[in-house]
């Protein structure tokens, strides 16, 4: 059973969402919050396995209190469920340690989808979570540097994909999507996985749409 906590400042949001998913198999709702410090205080009592979170709440900002989640409860997923598409506020939500972002205008399966996917390890992206597009910069350097095989993986990887899935989407091995992982992160001097996927959305090599 996927144990969530629900924290949205919105009683009619909260309420739907939890509605939303208790009515799912294997998902049950343990807790819920109206602001972000609530959020960080139920979560440290009920030890969740993903946290349903949105960005803008009274007290603590969605941001923070997933930073503070992810600091002091890392056991749970964090999956932002707000009405911001901007690039700044999904990669500042990645900063801290989210690992999944919706749109609240989002299908009530896709949420649904984002909890059980976080919740086994994994990432996800709602549709209308738009990427950058690609401009002048470092990023946009950098990834002229990097090969098509090397640009799929990162795309692939930053979309949530494992290194196995990634590996046969690509008709290649385990091991070696691991050493092009590896090569990529040296490459691009990045030190972590969640600085990887924010290089792909700047970038613009993830399409999260």
């Amino acid at each position: 059973m996927i144990q969530v906590l629900v924290a949205d400042d919105h009683g009619v949001v909260r309420d739907g969402v939890r509605r939303l998913l208790e009515g799912s198999d294997g998902i049950k709702v343990v807790a819920v919050a109206c602001d972000g410090r609530g959020a960080v205080a139920e979560c440290s009592k009920r030890s969740p396995d993903v946290v349903v979170m949105d960005v803008s709440m009274p007290e603590m900002d969605g941001v923070e209190a997933t930073r503070a989640i992810v600091s002091q409860t890392p056991a749970a997923g964090v999956v932002i469920l707000s009405m911001h598409s901007h690039e700044d506020v999904i990669l500042r939500a990645l900063d801290a340690g989210a690992r999944g972002y919706l749109l609240k205008e989002s299908a009530g399966e896709e949420v649904v989808a984002a909890v059980r996917a976080v919740a086994a390890g994994g990432r996800y992206f709602g549709h209308g979570v738009v990427a950058a597009e690609d401009r002048p910069g470092c990023a946009g350097v950098e990834k002229a540097r990097l090969t098509e095989t090397e640009r799929a993986i990162v795309r692939l990887l930053a979309e949530g994909r494992t290194n196995a899935e990634a590996a046969q989407q690509l008709g290649l091995s385990t091991r070696t999507v691991e050493t092009y992982r590896g090569r990529l992160m040296q490459k691009l001097a990045i030190e972590d996985f969640s600085s990887l996927v924010k290089f792909a959305i700047r970038s613009g090599i993830a399409r999260l749409e």
